[in-house]
């Protein structure tokens, strides 16, 4: 028996759950961690400049790396020209990419100050004219990522994803606020059925505030989306996708990493952070996924400010010893570890 495949036109996902696209950490080295620990249907990139890319811009292209256990893969895009995105969405079919995602979602100032992002849903005529020149330009599934709608007063999202099934877009994957409340309240879940009810044939994919196995049945159950994409639940245990397979096909589901678990899992996302972007830029761009590790194994503060001034492998070695030797300071090794804590931005969005 096999888990639930999902279908994005032609290209088949090998089960329905998805890795979000989060700013900073669904890189490469997170990405392949998810594929090997098992049940992830899709990862994604981090958003990715159309512009940087048609530029060539090194730290943009970075973004954009992948292997072959990395498969299958989507890059996630922003922009507002419609000739960059299309450009954008060409040079990724050239290099192999799966599938491509507009971003339509971000509420962050600088995104949506330039027209890209969550502010696209306040422009309907260029946005939907954007979606269907980039569809048009490929032949690989193009999908769109957005948000209920701009604020209360534009609950816009049924409209596009009607408009957009139109276009020929594969997918629409529905985080379930407005880009004002940014990641405050609760996700709406009747809006997103609202949006699953808006089309007759391309799945949707529910998004937002899915931490636990429970919660995700709940998003199945109430909206009638055909899919599941996690960010934050995915960063604070990894091991989520298997375990959704796991209790899609026995009913049952293992638990999360113990304290031995987590660490060698840290240890090897590290290593292949090291791999991507070499010593000198790893350490700096790890140190807040370390801090969330480390907190939930219950390792000792002057431990974790250890490996947050690490300054070479070599200390880092050192450290992720004395930890393992250490242990930690509540629990045992291999017991069942509380999930991280994985904070939000806080404060106006407009100030993000």
């Amino acid at each position: 028996m096999s888990p639930q495949p999902l279908f994005y036109g032609p290209l088949r996902l090998p089960t329905r759950y998805l890795l979000s696209p989060l700013a900073g950490f669904t890189n490469l080295p997170f990405r392949r961690i998810c594929h090997e620990i098992g049940g992830l249907g899709l990862g994604t990139t981090d958003l990715v400049s159309a512009r940087g890319l048609i530029e060539g811009s090194q730290k943009t292209l970075q973004l954009i790396a992948t292997c072959a256990e990395d498969k299958p893969f989507a890059v996630q895009i922003f922009g507002g020209e419609p000739e960059v995105m299309r450009d954008a969405a060409q040079l990724l079919e050239g290099k192999g990419v799966d599938s491509v995602d507009i971003n339509m979602g971000c509420p962050v100032q600088r995104i949506t100050g330039g027209g890209a992002g969550s502010a696209m849903m306040c422009r309907p005529t260029d946005t939907i004219d954007l979606v269907r020149t980039v569809v048009e330009s490929v032949r690989i599934p193009v999908t769109v990522k957005m948000r209920l709608g701009w604020d209360e007063q534009q609950i816009t999202a049924p409209f596009f994803a009607r408009e957009f099934e139109q276009t020929g877009v594969a997918a629409i994957a529905i985080h379930g606020r407005t880009r004002a409340q940014g990641f405050s309240g609760s996700v709406s879940r009747p809006g997103i059925r609202q949006v699953v009810e808006a089309v007759q044939r391309i799945p949707v994919i529910g998004n937002g505030d899915i931490r636990t196995v429970a919660q995700a049945a709940e998003m199945f159950r109430e909206t009638g989306c055909h899919g599941i994409s996690i960010g934050r639940g995915a960063l604070a245990n990894p091991w989520i996708f298997r375990q959704l397979v796991e209790q899609e096909m026995t009913g049952t589901f293992s638990p999360a990493g113990s304290f031995e678990d987590r660490l060698e899992l840290m240890s090897r996302q590290f290593r292949y952070l090291v791999d991507l972007v070499g010593e000198y830029r790893a350490l700096p761009a790890f140190r807040k996924m370390a801090h969330w590790y480390l907190k939930s194994m219950h390792v000792r503060a002057h431990l974790r400010n250890a490996f947050q001034v690490a300054q070479t492998c070599g200390e880092v070695a050192d450290v992720l010893t004395g930890i393992r030797e250490e242990g930690p300071s509540r629990g045992n090794r291999t017991g069942e570890l509380p999930d991280m804590h994985i904070p939000v931005p806080a404060g106006p969005v407009e100030r993000w």
